[in-house]
């Protein structure tokens, strides 16, 4: 969804305002140089609230609007927002909610154009599967899972190339010039996407234990604290701190577990665990990785097509990331999951 430059300017009245009536904006337009009509107000109010992005209370005359969630789903311009250093930032949230658990239940993740968007192509993928030889079924397993393993390294510094990235998985041959940790961190990707492809019914189920699990394959032979964090940790670029106490870090995954258990479908469960496994931050290191690896596995074990990113640069996710922590805002990584949906199944078993 694309949006002109009145939807926006209405969009930025009402992060400043609580609520505000159809003749509130149309005053607040006409300030601002453009005068509209009622009708055309209404149709972009009405196309806000079908998006997610508007509540409506009261009736009539009385009609008020505001952002749902206080922003959960708002557009806001990003490019903008980190153009500004995390001092500057305004409106952070700079520490963890567990509130937004409450959110996102009472929230839908998507929209029904959505779902039925995602549907639809979950539903080429599983005809694109059955129409396809078992062995090249397997072969694109294997071309998905290093590219995923190549990219979801780059997001967190590794240096080796896509094609030094399928000589080392392919043949086991570590490329020289990069260090001994790069080499293991990409193996392990590799080792719990196997784990999780013979396993995947484990993962219709989310528990603490899984999310352990892959946290304890994912570090193998890695410089990083195993088990729970227990100190607390800073993220390069926010002024966002996640929890620092152990106890918390378990009720928060509990929430979790509980959350996407609940989730109607896998595409909300997917989207749950990739961004709050991030944001409850709770090991010392591969927090995202992990997330990244549960949301693949949550749609595996749901006959989904599992997602590589090998289109989306370090800079685009570290920033949208970044922003949910900040803001408590979807939008941007609702838009990304969608286009990762779409991009792995015109992409992969073909």
């Amino acid at each position: 969804m694309e949006l002109n430059a009145r939807q926006k300017y209405i969009l930025r009245f009402l992060e400043k305002e609580s609520q505000f009536s159809q003749r509130e904006i149309q005053k607040q337009l006409k300030n601002f140089g453009e005068i509209v009509s009622k009708v055309t107000i209404l149709r972009d109010l009405e196309l806000f609230l079908r998006h997610g992005f508007l509540e409506r209370t009261g009736k009539g005359r009385a009609t008020q609007y505001q952002l749902a969630g206080k922003g959960f789903f708002n557009p806001t311009d990003i490019e903008s927002y980190f153009q500004k250093g995390p001092d500057e930032r305004e409106r952070v949230h700079d520490k963890f909610d567990f509130e937004i658990f409450q959110k996102m239940k009472k929230y839908p993740l998507f929209i029904k154009e959505e779902f039925i968007f995602l549907e639809n192509l979950n539903e080429q993928y599983r005809k694109n599967l059955a129409q396809t030889d078992s062995t090249i079924i397997q072969k694109e397993f294997e071309r998905l899972i290093i590219e995923f393993s190549w990219k979801s390294s780059q997001f967190e510094g590794n240096t080796y190339t896509l094609l030094e990235t399928e000589i080392l998985l392919t043949e086991g041959k570590e490329s020289p010039g990069h260090t001994k940790e790069e080499a293991m961190m990409i193996l392990n990707h590799k080792k719990v996407l196997d784990y999780i492809r013979s396993n995947v019914k484990r993962f219709q189920k989310l528990s603490i234990r899984e999310i352990e699990n892959i946290h304890t394959l994912l570090m193998k032979d890695l410089p990083v604290l195993q088990g729970l964090r227990s100190r607390p940790v800073g993220i390069t670029g926010t002024r966002y701190k996640p929890l620092d106490n152990i106890h918390q870090i378990r009720e928060a995954l509990e929430k979790l577990c509980e959350l996407v258990n609940m989730l109607p479908d896998a595409f909300s469960k997917a989207l749950a665990g990739l961004i709050l496994i991030s944001y409850i931050q709770p090991f010392n290191d591969g927090n995202k990785r992990t997330g990244r690896l549960i949301s693949n596995a949550i749609l595996l074990a749901y006959g989904n097509c599992p997602l590589s990113y090998r289109n989306v640069s370090e800079s685009e996710y570290k920033k949208i990331v970044l922003f949910f922590y900040e803001q408590q805002n979807l939008y941007y990584l609702k838009k990304l999951f969608i286009k990762q949906i779409e991009f792995s199944v015109n992409t992969y078993f073909q």
